[in-house]
């Protein structure tokens, strides 16, 4: 890979975006490297836990100021398959099958802040700034309007998207986009014990049900998305971690590995 490493430490899968010379923007090759590299780590059996994080004083600034000169003279057909590959790796992080973790240790900007809003936690410093101003260059942060309505209701949404204020990590975590703020020489044990206690306390096997579940209740009405929980209730009772975990429980003892 040209701008992704990636290594593996103890079932933890660390996807790194290493492009610092360039604040880590995003061009074609950049985002079809993640798709790969993402696609890798979900079928890796080593990795239970996959993170993103960035080399650098920048988690991701936004598209390559080359690929938005090319914006102008694409034809119609040219951007809609540039931003189909966009939009197919926000799909990608957010349905798939391992948690996925972004460590923020610098802003995250406009597809960066995408990058992060689709991820399943956000651990952020402090000094972060966070924001979509794509329209304040006319442009529309269109694709991640789908995540990030879901992500903290359209009020909010509308707040961020429509007036492309750059905000800080504490503001971002008020409007419940990141999860936890941690001091720069404290985040990286903060993201290994986090993910470390997801994977000691919790099944793959439930991890991956319940984050699917999140993401496609929200397609169905009321009776229908109950009609699914049920169903993906009762299927999970005959799984065997629900029969490892149920037994542990009923006879008081701990299990050992998941």
């Amino acid at each position: 890979m040209k701008y992704i490493n990636y290594d593996i430490i103890k079932q933890l899968g660390y996807i790194t975006i290493n492009r610092p010379e360039k604040r880590n923007a995003l061009n074609p090759e950049l985002i079809n490297e993640l798709k790969q590299t993402f696609t890798i780590a979900e079928k890796d059996k080593k990795v239970k836990i996959i993170i993103l994080k960035a080399n650098g004083n920048t988690f991701c600034a936004g598209a390559d100021l080359s690929v938005l000169k090319t914006l102008q003279n694409n034809s119609f057909e040219e951007n809609f398959v540039d931003s189909k590959n966009l939009m197919k790796l926000y799909k990608l992080i957010y349905t798939l099958d391992k948690i996925v973790i972004a460590q923020v240790e610098g802003h995250a900007i406009a597809g960066g802040a995408g990058l992060a809003t689709v991820c399943d936690f956000i651990f952020s410093i402090p000094e972060a700034k966070f924001g979509y101003p794509e329209t304040t260059i006319g442009f529309v942060p269109a694709i991640v309007s789908v995540f990030l309505i879901r992500k903290i209701g359209e009020a909010k949404a509308k707040e961020l998207l429509l007036i492309g204020e750059i905000i800080s990590a504490q503001k971002a975590a008020d409007y419940n986009i990141f999860n936890y703020i941690v001091k720069k020489d404290k985040i990286k044990k903060s993201v290994y014990d986090f993910a470390k206690e997801l994977i000691t306390n919790a099944s793959s096997d439930s991890l991956r049900i319940t984050k699917q579940l999140i993401a496609d209740v929200q397609n169905y009405n009321y009776n229908e998305a109950l009609n699914l929980a049920a169903e993906i209730n009762a299927k999970s009772r005959n799984t065997k971690d629900c029969k490892r975990g149920i037994s542990a429980f009923l006879n008081k003892t701990k299990i050992k590995k998941w």
